[in-house]
């Protein structure tokens, strides 16, 4: 390097044939307000993985080469991949263990709701369970027997800590 100039990725040294370039000219000729654009809320799980390096290098390389758009994308790609290879099995189990599948919701009404009915329940989803912010750590423990979730838990600290021995 000669110092000048700054580091530059090997994957980045040349334009993606598809990169939209901007000038900002067009955006004048744009018709009526803009609006500002809101970002949608996350509905994912960041993970990290350890990958060796020539096989991150061969994942660059196919970046690289336009096969995909980015690493994330590349990985996301092979894991829909896997999973729909395993599909029949994933069904299987998924009747098997009685799982619900997707988003679970739990807030201070339906949990209120329980226990007036002398119940307690037994949560086991394959996907996301929120569990509101709306609902204090005593009504939690007194409403929810246990936790199975394969995928992610969101709730309140409060209310993860009265569940920490329910929680697998």
């Amino acid at each position: 390097m000669d110092g000048g100039s700054p580091w530059v990725h090997p994957c980045n040294r040349q334009p993606h044939p598809n990169t939209i370039h901007t000038d900002g000219k067009g955006m004048a000729k744009m018709s009526g307000e803009l609006q500002e654009i809101r970002r949608k809320p996350v509905d994912s799980e960041k993970i990290t993985i350890n990958l060796g390096y020539v096989d991150l290098g061969h994942v660059d390389l196919l970046v690289q080469e336009g096969f995909y758009s980015n690493r994330t994308d590349f990985i996301r790609t092979a894991i829909r991949s896997q999973l729909d290879r395993h599909g029949e099995a994933v069904r299987q189990s998924v009747a098997r263990h009685r799982l619900d599948l997707g988003l679970r919701r739990y807030d201070r009404h339906e949990l209120e709701r329980v226990q007036a009915a002398g119940e307690t329940l037994h949560i086991q989803v394959l996907g996301l369970v929120v569990i509101a912010d709306d609902v204090p750590a005593d009504l939690a423990r007194k409403t929810i027997a246990s936790v199975h979730v394969l995928g992610a838990l969101q709730a309140g600290p409060a209310v993860k800590a009265a569940l920490r021995d329910r929680i697998r």
